[in-house]
């Protein structure tokens, strides 16, 4: 499908640090380009962390407060955690301040090998890399999002060109598809029933698709067919659609 990848939605543009950026030049870059995140790449171009506002926030959380009442001594915590935020507290430079290993997508993942990555993870973006684990992107849950803002008329355009054309080899006009608000209806009669099986769960894949509502009929129930007789019906269509 057309737009079903990483790279067709992320921002290729990427404002990035160093591992030695100072401190204050990482917050001036997401003061500047209003983010709240940023990659962090090494001399070739590889993603070794990131950093968000919470991390530089670690620093104005760890300052005393010279007006409020002095801090009785207690033991630190000696959890992972809790040393990674004392850490970031003193972090002078990108190095210190980034979290890693970093969670990464491909440009040729799908965006719903993205959303799944963002909810498990927990995180609003993603640094998006080629084929050389390179960095050449980055892309956020509003990227994401953008998939359910497509025109019915090109979600439409889209179903009949990719499903019903180029996958199943069938003529433009075979069955009826209507689009509202994302909502799909799929109706008219198709040759067996293994194709309105195969047209409703690749429409369901379209982005932008809400839901699908399935109105198809079959002129064969080809489920009750041997093998053999389902191979032989494959071919004879496939040749005769070929003509």
């Amino acid at each position: 499908m057309r737009h079903n990848k990483v790279g067709s939605v992320m921002t290729s543009d990427v404002v990035r640090a160093t591992y030695g950026t100072p401190f204050k030049e990482v917050a001036r870059l997401l003061a500047d380009h209003r983010i709240s995140g940023l990659p962090v790449v090494d001399e070739d171009d590889k993603v070794i962390g990131v950093i968000s506002e919470t991390d530089l926030m670690a620093r104005q959380a760890a300052t005393p407060d010279p007006f409020g009442p002095p801090h009785r001594r207690r033991l630190v915590s000696l959890t992972r955690s809790a040393r990674r935020q004392t850490t970031k507290a003193k972090a002078r430079t990108a190095g210190g301040l980034m979290t890693g290993p970093p969670v990464t997508v491909h440009a040729d993942d799908t965006i719903v090998e993205a959303a799944r990555t963002m909810a498990q993870h927990q995180v609003e973006r993603l640094p998006v890399l080629d084929g050389t684990d390179r960095l050449v992107g980055i892309v956020t849950r509003r990227d994401l999002l953008q998939v359910f803002l497509r025109k019915d008329a090109e979600i439409r355009e889209e179903v009949i060109e990719e499903v019903l054309v180029r996958v199943l080899w069938l003529p433009p006009r075979s069955i009826d598809v209507s689009v509202a608000e994302g909502v799909i209806t799929l109706s008219g009669q198709m040759e067996r029933k293994s194709e309105t099986e195969i047209a409703v769960s690749m429409t369901r894949r379209i982005h932008g698709v809400v839901a699908v509502v399935d109105e198809l009929t079959w002129r064969l129930d080809d489920a009750r067919l041997r093998p053999d007789e389902q191979a032989l019906n494959g071919v004879a269509d496939d040749w005769l659609r070929k003509l």
